[in-house]
């Protein structure tokens, strides 16, 4: 509850809305209950003594009520909508915001499947519980208070049925609430499940198709399926429980009272228009015990998805910009100081350990090493998307935890090893560099990628679109729009992450002659293929977790067995540069 109360707060400006519904709703309620009385009055007034006159005033009495119920009920309808939605809408922004302000280790506790669901269904759960529960919420205590009194005010020994039946219903309420509850929570997992299924299956098309494995997808999908099919019947196999429960009760109240009240009646202890009344009001009083009931129901559901909502809102990202934090980066110098990490504290083992390592300030800087050798892991300790667990990584000369982390990254260009590309033009992806850069500028980065080959002959140019996540590129052509993209930001360090891997390789050796023009630079190229760095400065070889050698190409072929080992399995058959031997 008191994460759900916390969430209220995001009402901001629509809680005016919520505020006017609910009186609205009040409203609505009175009117309602007016109209027994008047009922009542025409019953034993004006059709006992026959009189027109005052069964018209009664009858216009009541269809002015029932004009102003309805009138106050779609009002309500309009303020609940904008108070519901506008409050849901908020919600999923501050969830959104707060997932971009997450590290890497932050979005390792929550599978993206189960983000999307929390800002989807979760959050539709609540909008629910405002624009459904609202206004049962209000009008039920009024109905039930004021049915009760008016009841009593009526024929008080008659009213004693709502003392037997109301501990019955109440029992049920607790009884199905109690059982309901925790089971929202895995019926919210289970949607989560089939959101992961669904992501991975359509993220993964194409491999798929390539391997035939469509029927296998379908037994997934038809796994989780039934799985939230099997969690969402037992859930509401026992949440609608109280409703035959509460018809039951009512119309064991209703059969007593008209038991009770027929004697009366005989009796002339009773009129007729008092029963029907009377009536009126069991029923009034019924409905707001079976809409008590819903609104509990609905707040039972409600609260597991405000738990969900809440633990992506209290979640601290684990990296964030210090106070009176560093605002320029000097230059691009990079320093590892005795570093190690590892992804997890509990980790038995680190990724990196005792690294030493000094780049300075416009080298380029060769990565080689085999898979799973922590290539990755190091260099994304250089724009703080890991913090170091042990040791210092500089920048610039100061330590990148002091830095403003939007400044740092700024300064810091990475191309990925998984290449990325949104839905858009050419254009839009490319000034995800430079939101600024004009025609000129683009042409240019994408001239130094090798870009420029294949837009000129793509209809649109830099207008053309890409088609979702770029599916309208090869993989070499993503490659070469990415490292355009990381040289129109212009940034002191540069980071290529096997960035050039899908592309040939007379195409990589002009890639690489237009980096080794930019000056200031400084330049990091995680490769497999030596050709890719053995012009560097410097080259590092990583062999689990730590720095193997460091040495330029001659050094390291003349001294270190492992790069002359990978050096001769790649160059065997052909010459430094990558073409033919012809010998």
């Amino acid at each position: 509850m008191k994460e759900f109360r916390r969430l209220m707060s995001y009402l901001g400006p629509y809680r005016r809305d919520m505020f006017i519904g609910a009186l609205l709703v009040l409203v609505e309620t009175v009117f309602e209950l007016v109209i027994p009385l008047f009922m009542a009055d025409l019953i034993d007034v004006g059709v006992q003594n026959r009189d027109l006159d005052y069964i018209l005033y009664k009858g216009v009495q009541m269809g002015v009520c029932a004009v102003l119920a309805l009138v106050t009920g779609l009002l309500y309808a309009r303020f609940a909508a904008r108070a519901a939605y506008g409050w849901g809408a908020r919600i999923r922004e501050a969830q959104y915001e707060k997932v971009q302000q997450f590290a890497f280790s932050n979005l390792d506790r929550f599978e993206s499947s189960s983000l999307v669901t929390r800002m989807t269904t979760d959050v539709t759960v609540l909008q629910n519980a405002i624009n459904g529960g609202l206004r049962p919420l209000v009008r039920s205590p009024v109905m039930l208070v004021m049915g009760l009194g008016l009841s009593f005010w009526m024929n008080a020994r008659l009213a004693l049925v709502f003392v037997v039946c109301a501990p019955v219903l109440a029992c049920t309420l607790f009884l199905v609430v109690r059982k309901v509850a925790p089971m929202y929570s895995r019926l919210q997992a289970a949607v989560d499940g089939l959101n992961n299924v669904v992501q991975e299956s359509l993220t993964a098309i194409r491999a798929v198709k390539a391997f035939v494995r469509g029927e296998y997808e379908e037994t997934q999908f038809d796994r989780v399926n039934t799985e939230l099919m099997e969690t969402s019947q037992r859930t509401f196999h026992f949440a609608v429980l109280n409703l035959p429960a509460f018809q039951f009760t009512m119309y064991t109240a209703v059969v007593l009272i008209l038991w009770f009240g027929g004697g009366m009646i005989l009796q002339n202890r009773l009129q007729v228009g008092e029963l029907t009344g009377f009536l009126s009001y069991v029923l009034q009083v019924m409905n707001s015990f079976m809409m008590i009931s819903n609104v509990f129901l609905l707040l039972t559901r409600a609260l597991a998805s405000a738990h969900r909502v809440a633990e992506v809102l209290d979640e601290t990202p684990a990296l964030t910009s210090p106070a009176g934090a560093v605002e320029t980066v000097a230059d691009g110098s990079v320093d590892f100081e005795n570093v190690s990490f590892k992804y997890h504290a509990d980790a038995r083992e680190y990724a990196l350990a005792g690294v030493d390592l000094h780049i300075a300030a416009g080298q380029t800087v060769g990565i080689l090493g085999g898979t799973g050798s922590a290539k990755t892991t190091l260099v994304q300790l250089i724009p703080r998307l890991y913090d170091a667990t042990e040791g210092t990584v500089k920048v610039g000369g100061r330590d990148v935890r002091r830095y403003d982390l939007a400044v740092l990254r700024d300064a810091v260009g990475i191309v990925l090893q998984k290449n990325v590309l949104f839905s858009g033009t050419v254009r839009e992806n490319l000034q995800w560099g430079d939101k600024n850069a004009d025609d000129e500028s683009i042409w240019e980065a994408c001239r130094a990628a090798c870009a420029d080959e294949f837009l000129q002959r793509m209809p649109g140019g830099l207008d053309a679109d890409l088609g979702q996540g770029g599916v309208n590129v090869s993989g070499g052509q993503k490659q070469r729009l990415c490292i355009a993209r990381a040289l129109l930001k212009k940034p002191k360090i540069l980071i290529f992450d096997d960035s050039t891997s899908a592309v040939d390789t007379a195409t990589e050796a002009k890639i690489r002659t237009a980096l080794a023009a930019l000056s200031g630079v400084t330049k990091i190229i995680i490769a497999q293929r030596v050709t890719s760095v053995m012009h560097a400065d410097l080259i590092v070889i990583l062999e689990d977790g730590r720095i193997h050698a460091a040495g330029t190409h001659s050094q390291l072929l003349a001294s270190d067995p492992i790069y002359q080992e990978i050096y001769a399995s790649q160059t065997k058959g052909g010459s430094a540069d990558g073409t033919a031997d012809q010998r």
